[in-house]
């Protein structure tokens, strides 16, 4: 599934300040390793205090919108297609992006 430009605004509209970075921190991490990131790894570095129960809630609420999803039931989350392309239009939207990130996050969407 492709999303538009379009939709890609409407989903990061109606995004607060807090899922936006538990959904960076979400794909950021699985760039990184390939894991999928729990919710008490993200409370260790999280900009503001929170319990590993708020950041499951706003997981859950990602999960939703399509942006993540879990492997299996005990597993931390991973980006979706819709999620990581969404993750990749609003960084080529910030700035560049160096040529390894964008052959590893192209990669990654053709898994």
């Amino acid at each position: 599934m492709n999303t538009q430009p379009s939709q890609n605004a409407r989903i990061l509209a109606e995004m607060t300040d807090r899922s936006r970075e538990v959904f960076r921190r979400v794909v950021e991490g699985y760039l990184a390793n390939g894991d999928p990131v729990g919710s008490r790894t993200l409370t260790r570095d999280f900009s503001e205090k929170v319990s590993a129960a708020t950041i499951r809630n706003v997981m859950q609420d990602l999960e939703l919108a399509g942006l993540i999803a879990a492997p299996h039931v005990s597993a931390g989350r991973v980006p979706t297609q819709v999620g990581l392309r969404l993750f990749v239009d609003g960084l080529l939207e910030i700035g560049d992006l160096g040529k390894a990130d964008q052959d590893r996050m192209e990669s990654k969407l053709a898994a």
